[in-house]
């Protein structure tokens, strides 16, 4: 269940080279879209590959919901999303993930604000221009949340991203997204008020994730119903001590309100004409987290290249091709 949770999901510095290692970028203060302030804001990092002296192989790779940069690390190889022979690939950890600044690290005394989508979008780029020094990058790429910060890049940022690839994300919620979001929230408030655990909060959420990550037939079909208990033990081992219920919460929250259109007035094609990346998009048309439509319709006004996989894995469908999709992907970032 773990792959659930996986896909739901910075030049007088000296530029680290080949290292997984986790690292972070320090922001000081970082002040958020609503305007408030968020103290020695700390961005997580991994990079893979190795730097051209022109600084012109980089590649971003932002965390999904609940992801981390440390799981990103089967995605980035010669073989799989991007290849790491030929490029610098930096896996960030978006805010929220309880690895960069967190409500569950934010430290003693201090409140975590109200995020966006673009308040993560705005932190990286701080960390790749100010802590890189890079003044643009040749490409970026993500899934589901990670893909919404991909969309939100080449908005906020129309000329620092040369390709980027969104899979399995959107540009905008649709209103089966928002639902189903609106569900998860509701779970965690809701039994916050009834003073549940943690572990109670973290198992129903699991619960739902593993419904929806995958279609009614790849479930009835992998899992044997006489086994069916232990498949059920199986969804929660204990509580998730990083990515916790108020670290869920603040990046969900971010999702619900996200929405590239607004920076232009909720015009599609003015955003669109803004966009000065190439773009390749992948979508899942069995997507039950992230319906396909908004990257679908986004795809058709932008005139960019889109491969809509049809198979039972649902929003988990890159993961089941992964083969194949690999093979989209680093032709579309050949140099």
């Amino acid at each position: 269940m773990k792959k659930i949770t996986l896909f739901f999901l910075f030049i007088s510095l000296t530029i680290p080279t080949i290292s997984a290692q986790q690292k972070f970028g320090y922001l000081k203060n970082f002040v958020t879209e609503s305007g408030d302030t968020i103290k020695e804001c700390k961005i997580g990092y991994r990079t893979f590959g190795k730097l051209d002296p022109d600084s012109g192989n980089v590649i971003i790779f932002p965390t999904w919901f609940g992801g981390q940069s440390a799981h990103l690390k089967g995605l980035i190889a010669p073989d799989k999303l991007v290849d790491s022979s030929k490029f610098f690939v930096i896996g960030i950890d978006a805010l929220s993930n309880g690895v960069s600044t967190s409500p569950s690290n934010i430290g003693d005394g201090n409140i975590f604000p109200v995020i966006t989508i673009s308040d993560m979008v705005r932190s990286q780029y701080k960390l790749l221009t100010e802590y890189f020094g890079f003044k643009k990058i040749y490409g970026a790429i993500s899934g589901s949340m990670g893909g919404m910060q991909v969309f939100e890049w080449v908005t906020l940022y129309p000329n620092f991203i040369e390709k980027a690839i969104p899979y399995v994300g959107t540009p905008r919620p649709t209103s089966n997204d928002l639902l189903q979001w609106n569900i998860r929230l509701e779970i965690i408030d809701s039994y916050k008020k009834l003073n549940a655990s943690e572990g109670q909060i973290q198992k129903l959420l699991n619960m739902q994730s593993t419904l929806l990550a995958r279609t009614p037939d790849y479930i009835a079909e992998n899992t044997d119903e006489n086994n069916f208990e232990k498949f059920l033990e199986g969804l929660y081992t204990g509580p998730n001590m990083v990515f916790t219920v108020d670290n869920y919460r603040a990046q969900l929250m971010a999702m619900l309100t996200h929405n590239i259109y607004k920076h232009f007035g909720n015009s599609q094609t003015e955003t669109i004409n803004s966009i000065n990346s190439e773009m390749f998009l992948i979508v899942s048309r069995t997507d039950h987290m992230v319906h396909p439509k908004s990257s679908i319709n986004f795809a058709e006004e932008m005139g960019c290249g889109i491969e809509v996989l049809d198979n039972n894995c649902g929003h988990l469908a890159i993961g089941c091709k992964l083969d194949y999709s690999g093979k989209l992907t680093r032709e579309f970032f050949k140099k």
